[in-house]
């Protein structure tokens, strides 16, 4: 997801390069993040399958289906990210429709691109 609809916000959640961000198989995800700064690193079974950066979402998957964390995320870079919650993300969806559309697309390539990990 390539937005700038996060480029300004001010809560964010700042990650020190090397930190976990949230763990595979963990809590469930009761929040997902857009990258405003730095780089993250997902993980699956251990494997660094991408790097993500600024505009750029994850922890998706888990905010909607309310299951553990299907991947690791580590903060490749000191890094700043925008927390969405459950109620965030409604309301999100229900405003700016290319939001969700955007979350959509990502779910799908990420799917396509990383189906056989």
């Amino acid at each position: 997801m390539k937005t700038d609809l996060f480029r300004q916000s001010e809560d964010i959640e700042a990650f020190k390069a090397g930190a976990i961000i949230f763990s595979e198989g963990q809590e469930a995800g009761g929040v997902m993040y857009i990258v405003q700064e730095g780089q993250v690193d997902i993980l699956v079974h251990g494997e660094c399958i991408d790097t993500i950066g600024p505009g750029t979402c994850l922890g998706e998957i888990a905010l909607i289906d309310q299951w553990p964390r299907s991947a690791t995320a580590v903060a490749k870079t000191d890094c700043k990210l925008v927390p969405i919650n459950e109620r965030r993300f409604q309301y999100l969806v229900q405003q700016t429709p290319h939001f969700a559309l955007q979350v959509m697309r990502t779910m799908a390539e990420r799917l396509r691109k990383y189906r056989d990990y």
